[in-house]
This record gives C-alpha cells, sequence and structure tokens, in this order.
C-alpha cells in the first residue's frame, strides 16, 4: 500500500459518520453536525501526518547540506529574499559575554514569560571555568543565579580565567530547522525570525534532530516543538525580548540592524563579533562579543 492510499480517518465519530453508523444521528453530507466529529477529524489528521512522515522519512538521514559560510555580515537579500519584504525591520540579537555575570534573571524571565515547562529551557547560561592545568569545565547556570547557587567555588589560584556564556536561537537565515518540517510548521516571519505554528506541527521531532545548535525541544506540556522566538510577540509591540528586559548588566543586546541609530548597529560598528558553528554556514543572526575557541 502507498502512503496516499492510507486511511487518514480510521477510528472515531468521523469514522463512523462516514460508515452511516453515527450514534448522534446528525450526519449530514459534510459529516457528523456535532463538535465532536471535527474534533476526531482534528486528530485523525495530527496522527496520519505523524504516522505519513515517520513511515517515508523515518529511514532517511537527516545529512545537513550548509549553504555558503557565514562571513562577517550577513546580506540583506539573504533575510529577504523575495524583494517586497525588504521594508520589513530587520532584527539582530548580540551577547556580550563580557558583560555576563550569570546572575539568571533572564532564564527566570523567559520562562515566565513563555510559559515554558519545568526542567526545559528556551534559553540558558553556560558557565566555562579553564583550569592552569589545561582542564576546561563547563555547567548550568541554575536559574536563581550562579551567585546564589552555594555550588561550590574551584580554588582561586587554579584557575586561568571563566567566563558565562547565554545560548538562544540563533535565527539562523539559512535554518536546517525549517528545511526538514514536513508540513512547513516550521516558518520564518517577515522580519527573519523563525517561528514554530503550533497548530501544524505535528510533534514529528525532525527540527528537534535538525537544530546543530541544540535549541528546540519538544514541549512535554504541549508535544509540539518549541524554541526561543526572541519574544514575537513582544517585538511586535515594539517591546524588548524578556530577557533583555530583564538581564541587569546589559550582556543582551537585541534591536534593529538596519537602523544605524540603534543600540545594537552601533556596537556591530564597534566591537568584533562572531557566530556560534560558523563553519556550518547556517548565517546565524545572534552574534557573540568574546567567543573562545573552547565555546565557537
Amino acid at each position: 500500500m502507498s502512503l496516499f492510499e492510507l486511511p487518514i480517518v480510521t477510528s472515531g465519530p468521523a469514522a463512523r459518520c462516514a460508515s452511516g453508523g453515527c450514534a448522534t444521528g446528525g450526519c449530514t453530507s459534510g459529516g457528523c453536525s456535532s463538535g465532536s466529529a471535527e474534533r476526531a477529524s482534528e486528530t485523525s489528521r495530527r496522527e496520519f501526518l505523524k504516522t505519513a512522515t515517520t513511515m517515508t522519512l523515518g529511514a532517511m538521514s537527516l545529512t545537513l547540506l550548509p549553504g555558503a559560510m557565514a562571513g562577517d555580515e550577513v546580506p540583506a537579500a539573504a533575510l529577504h529574499p523575495g524583494g517586497p519584504a525588504a521594508n520589513k525591520p530587520m532584527y539582530g540579537f548580540l551577547i556580550d559575554t563580557t558583560k555576563c555575570t550569570g546572575a539568571g534573571k533572564c532564564l527566570t524571565a523567559c520562562r515566565v514569560e513563555n510559559g515554558v515547562p519545568e526542567g526545559q529551557a528556551r534559553t540558558w547560561v553556560e558557565r566555562y571555568v579553564h583550569f592552569k592545568d589545561g582542564r576546561v569545565e563547563v555547567d548550568l547556570v541554575p536559574e536563581i543565579g550562579y551567585a546564589a547557587s552555594g555550588e561550590p567555588q574551584p580554588a582561586a589560584e587554579d584557575v586561568l580565567r571563566a567566563y558565562f556564556v547565554p545560548k538562544l536561537c540563533n535565527q539562523c537565515v539559512d535554518a536546517p530547522c525549517n528545511q526538514v518540517c514536513p508540513v512547513h510548521a516550521s516558518i520564518k516571519s517577515p522580519e527573519g525570525i523563525e517561528l514554530v505554528d503550533t497548530d501544524r506541527c505535528i510533534g514529528c521531532g525532525y527540527c528537534v534532530q535538525a537544530c546543530p545548535y541544540g535549541i528546540r525541544y519538544m514541549n512535554h506540556e504541549t508535544n509540539v516543538a518549541d524554541k526561543c522566538n526572541w519574544c514575537y510577540h513582544r517585538v511586535m509591540r515594539n517591546e524588548q525580548p524578556a530577557c533583555v528586559e530583564a538581564c541587569p548588566t546589559g550582556a543582551r543586546v537585541f534591536g534593529r540592524v538596519d537602523d544605524p541609530e540603534s543600540e545594537i548597529s552601533k556596537r556591530l560598528a564597534t566591537l568584533p563579533t562572531s557566530v556560534l558553528k560558523q563553519h556550518l554556514g547556517t548565517l546565524p543572526l545572534t552574534r557573540y562579543v568574546g567567543l573562545t575557541d573552547e565555546v565557537t
């Protein structure tokens, strides 16, 4: 049996209606008149699509073919290749690792603003400790902040240097997660921000596997893909992302990169920046100040 011969509705009220066995007696030419038929049809649609995509793509390798190598600048044409969207604002995110103190306030702000389930995160902060003997240790900063966590501190005489690195969605221009979604639930907004259409997502998890930065996850409350979207709903209200607003040291900077007078444009013009995993050629719009080889 081919993929397209599989029945879409195999059980539930919609199936009973199709066979003439609707218990409500409300069958019409379009199916059961009760709202339960619509709900069953939607559930069946999701299950069918999830099964179908698993059958079709499950045996396939999700090898990602990077595009052009990431350079110092992301061309505007790459952000809006269609042309008409060129009039839309273009946003960027800058993280200055020299300013981050691991306070954790950004983590709490993100969780509260976006309803992130416990045990999962749209953004996190890593602490890197370089020891004089050549070792490098990496651990996660708790939400209450590193200083208040009570975690044992390494002996100062053994440490060469230490710093904090926030992680969040890189909002890639050439996004692998977008390319592998079988139902087009991974979409790019006119402003170049990667979003998840939770109504369309079937929870197959392919985008989670495809993200080379480990940013996406399956939300265990909604059972669909989730990730940082730079607080798109706030951005559309001309507000800052929650994590940026909560940062006490100005380590996170967000704004319009097409406005030369914006804070992010001024910083990008004067500070050397880099991106995570530049060799992949995904053209991230999230840029960093002070990244080391151990992080990239």
